[in-house]
């Protein structure tokens, strides 16, 4: 199948999938831990790295890095095919009760981007934080919050999602990514 094809079905399954994200608020006073996650490369290797830290104190309890060959290339508004399957690679085994993850959520042009897809397949809060805005989105799918475009996830409101990421911002961005980020270019802290 020609690739434009391709990605013309599966941004339709984007639309269905879309209608299988669930918004609620969250409880924020039983999150204890908050997971990051982030994924660097380098030539067609993905590196993902976990951080797991303390909430709303941010103390890094654990880090994780993990790496694999990336057989999808970047196309936007497609970047979940890309960054799906390391992302799921780092989590495996880990607990957490909150997932950040860079990309969007909800904040995207069909309503279904990189962190409610992990969302949905992992069956957890997640939110979706992004340093750029995406032409499209819908309104009210995202609010600023430091340098931060923030939107749902997965099981989780933007009200709390905002809440959230504002008790986790260290320098405009929210520490527990900063940090996934550093961890994902050079290996270590």
């Amino acid at each position: 199948m020609e690739f434009g094809k391709k990605l013309k079905k599966i941004a339709e399954a984007q639309r269905k999938l879309a209608l299988r994200v669930v918004e609620s608020p969250l409880e924020i006073e039983k999150v204890q831990t908050v997971a990051a996650v982030d994924v660097s490369y380098r030539e067609n290797t993905a590196r993902a790295a976990f951080l797991l830290c303390s909430f709303p104190d941010c103390e890094v309890l654990k880090t994780k890095v993990v790496e694999t060959e990336v057989s999808f290339p970047y196309v936007s508004t497609f970047f979940f095919l890309r960054e799906t399957r390391p992302i799921l690679l780092a989590l495996r085994g880990e607990d957490f009760d909150l997932l950040l993850i860079d990309g969007h959520g909800k904040a995207h042009p069909r309503g279904y981007g990189l962190a409610s897809h992990v969302g949905l397949l992992i069956g957890r809060p997640t939110i979706g934080v992004a340093k750029k805005f995406l032409r499209g989105a819908p309104e009210r799918s995202f609010v600023r919050v430091g340098k931060a475009y923030v939107s749902v996830g997965y099981l989780i409101d933007l009200d709390s999602a905002a809440r959230i990421v504002e008790t986790l911002l260290e320098r405009d961005y929210p520490k527990p990514l900063r940090l996934a980020d550093r961890l994902s270019k050079r290996g270590s802290l």
